[in-house]
């Protein structure tokens, strides 16, 4: 546009080279569409009883937050689908879901799905890997709440992942949030007093806060 005339290829050689590439990375791609993303899936728990159960899990994928727990002995395709309602209420459905190839995921999930303009993605099969957020906290259900507690039943268990879910969601610091937990911590500062501590699922973890006497 300024009337100079030059070569594309003298251009080529002498322009400066960056490190990164033109366009933005596949992992920023993801993160530009994580808000719009959540995942879905089951996992099994043994009760006091030696039943199993099935317990459900909601995770949106822009703050790895939990958005709803559910336990049940008998899973079915309505109840899953009742579950999935209520984990969505109004218009705050994701514009994707994603799951794995469970048989429970029937006609009517699909129809239901249609109902709240929700897009099903389906993973590969036997490919965990493909939903690694989900499969990533139902790693640490177990592992800091369920490998230390054995629910007598239902409602048992359910009481105890609503309680995890509020410590997780509420509590937990993840590194991949700048040491920040999905729905926000307010940073306190010494000044505010002794810091003290609050137990959570009868002291198997504590939340610290700073506490004017």
């Amino acid at each position: 546009m300024l009337g100079i005339k030059v070569s594309d290829a003298t251009v080529r050689k002498y322009r400066v080279r960056t490190a990164k590439p033109p366009s933005q990375s596949w992992k920023t791609f993801l993160a530009n569409h994580s808000k719009k993303i959540c995942a879905i899936d089951f996992f099994v728990l043994p009760t006091f009883r030696f039943k199993l159960l099935f317990c459900f899990v909601v995770l949106s994928h822009d703050r790895r937050k939990i958005i709803h727990t559910a336990g049940t002995t008998h899973p079915t395709a309505q109840r899953t689908v009742q579950q999935v309602t209520e984990a969505f209420p109004w218009d705050t459905a994701p514009t994707y879901l994603l799951r794995d190839n469970d048989g429970i995921y029937g006609e009517v999930y699909k129809q239901r799905w249609v109902s709240m303009g929700i897009t099903d993605r389906k993973t590969a099969l036997r490919s965990p890997w493909q939903n690694p957020y989900v499969e990533r906290i139902i790693g640490s259900i177990r592992r800091e709440c369920f490998d230390h507690i054995i629910p007598i039943n239902e409602r048992h268990a359910s009481q105890f992942l609503k309680e995890y879910a509020t410590y997780y969601n509420e509590s937990r610091t993840h590194l991949s949030l700048n040491k920040d937990s999905p729905e926000g911590r307010r940073k306190q500062t010494p000044d505010k007093g002794n810091v003290i501590f609050i137990p959570i699922l009868g002291g198997l973890h504590h939340r610290y806060e700073c506490r004017a006497a």
